[in-house]
Order: C-alpha cells, then structure tokens, then sequence
C-alpha cells in the first residue's frame, strides 16, 4: 500500500514545484479535511490509505482521477460496487475477460457502450 502515498507525495512535489505556497502537506491536509500529520505518514507508508472520501478529495486536490487513486490504494468507489453487486458474476466475468487486452482494444470497447444505442 505504500505505492499509494509514494504517488500522492510525488504527484504534491510535482505540483508544489509549480506553485511552491499551494501544495504543502499543511495546505493538502486541510483541504482533504486531515491533518497534516496523517497525510505525512500516508505519504511515507506508515499509515494504510484512507477512506473513500478522503482520497477523493485527495484526487480532486491533486488533480488526479478519483477511480485511479482508489484502485492504487485497493479501494473500489462505492458507486462502482453497488453496480457490481447487481449482477456479480456477469462483472467478473467482463473483467477477468478484459483484464489482457491491450489499451487501444479496451478504449474501442467503451466507446462502442457509450456511443452504442440500445
């Protein structure tokens, strides 16, 4: 799990370097609602990641994707799991089918269900 706060501190360096006063642990802790301290074990790998909502607000801060930053934390966003739970075995099924195919394929495939008239 410390892939998670090795990438949200190198992801606020990257952007601290931009605007030195707008990313400090200080300054990303209040705006996610946390302490500066917790976001500073986070970031080091001495503390789990947090919840849902705080990495969210992580991501939003970040300017990173909120799906993205819960999937490297092991998280799912709870509206993707109560559509899972829907129809389980059919979403396995879709994933484990998915989970080799290249980008480009993938980027075809939801293309086609979002464009695709039903």
């Amino acid at each position: 799990m410390s892939e998670f706060g090795e990438y949200v501190r190198q992801r606020r360096e990257e952007l601290q370097k931009v605007d030195p006063g707008s990313f400090s642990v200080r300054k990303i802790a209040a705006l996610a609602g946390i302490e500066p301290s917790y976001l500073s074990k986070i970031e080091r790998g001495q503390q789990p990641p947090p919840g849902e909502r705080t990495i969210i607000a992580l991501a939003n801060i970040l300017s990173e994707d909120p799906d993205a930053l819960l999937a490297m934390a092991g998280k799912v966003s709870e509206d993707l799991q109560k559509i899972i739970r829907r129809r389980p075995r059919l979403f396995a099924d879709v994933i484990r089918q998915l989970k080799d195919m290249p980008d480009h394929a993938l980027l075809r495939i939801v293309r086609e269900v979002r464009d695709g008239d039903w």
